[in-house]
């Protein structure tokens, strides 16, 4: 199944002509698989409030906002006073500053499973420590997660991020397969796979391994870029049989904390014993977090000698990230919440209407800031069915689709529309107008 962004104008355009400059010094011209596009990526020059303007001149709705990073859009002027203020005082330095302490404070206060918070550099490294903290505090190697799930870029995690069909094995156990080539056996074996939304099967694999598992990862919103979403009644059954068999849970939001005032878990009234947080908590610069109880975090304490884990890093809470993400965060009030879910609702609300009007078969879906037109009526359930779904016949409509709402200003990717505090009723009454259009012409090909 294809990730990448749709196809860009302009055969020999400034970006064309770049592109060919970078395919000198950049394997294939990328650093970013996820930004790949044919015949060649257009580069952004700048961004106001929620558009994107590009080296060639066109301007575009930012439905992407850096895979949902930048929660305020581009150019936030309570941001870049706090980046431009704390650059000229102390952009990094080995001594920790006051914005650790006042980040944390914050993500203490509106988290609820979080006690104590430890900071990173990404949500990759984020996943990577919470691993190592369930690893000590059990004294078990292995982890679970569900088929196809995305937690990061390092090869035990990645595995069975997209695994062909023919390699899957069955359903109630099923077979690990690596993302990269080079990954070793003996690292994919610390790995169990759990088939989602599937509670008995889940269940009983759990008390199965339970001996020798330390943890379970679960994305409490979206499966697969937005495609899946885990049940309510599964995600309950994951925290009473994780806590039952001393197995933590751990809640990637990385992506679902822009969900709401608590995050995705506040939503849910589920609380995991650790969660994973990056891209909105750093105001768009980079960062991870590891929060949890104060039990599991007890791990990193020094007070007997020896940490169980040790965990630093060169730009490991550095002040220029913390301040943003401090400002970034603080902003988001309740209220700003509150208006992101009118915003949200009002799309999907005007994507539905569109549908209906023109007879598309599909589905609209999502949550908060965060929404979904499908061009199926199949609801996937987990990534198995999720990979049925994907037909060629599909990508090849979903790719035209993505054309066309991108020739109508509207930068998505996979149809999935995510956004930020600066739009407006008029922007988003916009996005309805052009995705009628797109779509009237997609019915007509």
């Amino acid at each position: 199944m294809s990730s990448t962004l749709p196809p860009m104008p302009a055969a020999r355009s400034r970006s064309g002509a770049l592109f060919e400059e970078a395919r000198a010094v950049l394997p294939s011209g990328y650093t970013r698989h996820l930004a790949v596009t044919k015949p060649h990526p257009t580069y952004a020059d700048y961004g106001s409030g929620c558009r994107v303007v590009t080296i060639d001149g066109q301007v575009m709705i930012d439905y992407i906002n850096n895979f949902t990073a930048i929660i305020h859009g581009h150019g936030k002027r309570e941001i870049l006073d706090t980046i431009n203020t704390q650059a000229s005082r102390l952009m990094s330095t080995i001594l920790p500053t006051e914005w650790e302490v006042r980040l944390a404070e914050l993500l203490v206060d509106r988290i609820p499973g979080v006690e104590r918070v430890r900071f990173a550099n990404s949500g990759t490294e984020a996943v990577m420590i919470a691993i190592k903290v369930a690893r000590a505090y059990t004294q078990r190697t292995k982890v679970a997660k569900m088929e196809g799930g995305y937690h990061g870029q390092f090869d035990l995690i990645e595995a069975s991020f997209q695994p062909p069909p023919d390699l899957w094995g069955p359903v109630d156990r099923p077979t690990v397969v690596a993302h990269n080539v080079g990954t070793p056996q003996s690292l994919l074996d610390e790995l169990i796979l759990l088939p989602l939304n599937d509670i008995e099967r889940t269940r009983q694999r759990l008390r199965q391994e339970a001996g020798d598992l330390a943890a379970v990862i679960v994305d409490p919103f979206r499966l697969q870029l937005g495609m899946v979403e885990p049940h309510a009644d599964y995600l309950a059954m994951l925290r009473e049989e994780t806590a039952r068999l001393g197995i933590v849970l751990i809640f990637d939001e990385v992506v679902s904390l822009r969900l709401g005032y608590h995050g995705a878990q506040g939503i849910l009234g589920i609380t995991p014993d650790l969660t994973t947080m990056g891209k909105i908590i750093g105001g768009g610069l980079p960062i991870g977090a590891i929060g949890g109880t104060a039990a599991l975090m007890s791990v990193f304490e020094i007070e007997r000698g020896d940490p169980m884990v040790k965990h630093s890093g060169t730009f490991t809470g550095n002040p220029l990230s913390l301040a943003t993400g401090h400002t970034a965060m603080s902003l988001l009030t309740r209220e700003a919440f509150d208006d992101l879910e009118a915003k949200g609702a009002r799309l999907r609300d005007g994507l539905e209407r569109v549908r209906r009007d023109l007879g598309i078969v599909g589905r609209v879906e999502g949550r908060g800031s965060v929404s979904s037109l499908h061009l199926s009526a199949l609801q996937p359930t987990n990534y198995r069915e999720l990979a049925a779904m994907m037909t060629p016949e599909y990508q090849a409509r979903l790719a035209a689709y993505q054309k066309l709402l991108l020739a109508e200003g509207l930068l998505t990717m996979r149809a999935l529309f995510v956004g930020s505090t600066p739009m407006t009723n008029d922007d988003i009454d916009l996005t309805i107008a052009g995705v009628r259009r797109a779509l009237t012409t997609l019915a007509r090909s």
